[in-house]
């Protein structure tokens, strides 16, 4: 199937501007990197790390994920957001072929600046490094590299299931945590409403962790959430008026048809 040039698909959106676009944009241009990889037992990076995912499974991003370096990392804004990676020239190290894995950033690879860049400081800027899940590293490279030149871009996320909102904090303190995003991946705004409020903006903590000083215990709450693309999801009443803190609740996912409670536009 071809790919549509990005003014061409543009075009297509607007033509069908009366009904939901699913046209995304264009996978991105390959780009340049290195990547090492976690010695993690469970195949997966550290629990909980930089994004505030805690159990990757239990998040919905299983065992193919990274640590990015700062450059990769934008302070967090690329949480959960999907790369595919290929292992190339090094015909030692590299799998047969350059197959790519695809993978979600869920954590950040600090610096390490009392070594060299180019020797163990791999994740110093301004280096583009992927610290991966062994899972991850195993599909495109021999476990016997060290550190291994690759390729990457971005793509898009795909995601089973909703957006999911888990609830933390104190009834002076609400802070959600936001998971299984799919398309862009990113969150860059969110806003809550209550049953007794408007919509409230939230302020990023870490991570994908934002907040609101607001008390809304006691109100069903809905959840506007804004990806790097500029697409706002909606989801009215995701959680019931009785919720408690440390639940976790299903939404509205970018993609997927309109209903009468959940609005993706």
């Amino acid at each position: 199937m071809g790919v549509l040039h990005p003014l061409r698909a543009t075009l297509v959106c607007l033509a069908l501007i009366q009904t939901s676009c699913e046209v995304a944009e264009d996978t991105s241009e390959w780009d340049t990197a290195t990547a090492t990889y976690s010695n993690q037992t469970d195949t997966s990076i550290v629990t909980e790390g930089a994004c505030g995912y805690g159990d990757l499974p239990e998040a919905t991003y299983g065992k193919y994920s990274a640590g990015v370096s700062s450059v990769l990392f934008g302070k967090g804004r690329t949480c959960g957001a999907c790369f595919e990676v290929r292992c190339v020239d090094h015909i030692l190290w590299c799998l047969q072929g350059s197959p790519s894995v695809t993978l979600t950033t869920t954590d950040f690879c600090p610096p390490n600046f009392g070594l060299a860049s180019d020797y163990g400081g791999w994740c110093n800027s301004p280096n583009r490094h992927f610290h991966m899940s062994k899972a991850a590293f195993g599909e495109i490279a021999e476990m016997k590299a060290d550190i291994v030149p690759v390729q990457f871009r971005r793509v898009k996320c795909e995601r089973k299931g909703g957006m999911r909102f888990t609830v933390t904090g104190s009834s002076g303190f609400y802070q959600v945590l936001i998971t299984n995003v799919g398309l862009d991946g990113e969150v860059v705004a969110v806003k809550v409403k209550g049953s007794r409020t408007g919509w409230i903006p939230m302020a990023r903590n870490w991570g994908q962790n934002w907040h609101s000083n607001i008390n809304l215990t006691g109100q069903p709450l809905s959840f506007e959430v804004t990806s790097s693309s500029g697409r706002t999801a909606t989801s009215y009443n995701v959680a019931p008026p009785n919720w408690q803190f440390g639940q976790t609740f299903e939404g509205r996912q970018f993609h997927g048809v309109k209903d009468s409670n959940n609005i993706a536009r």
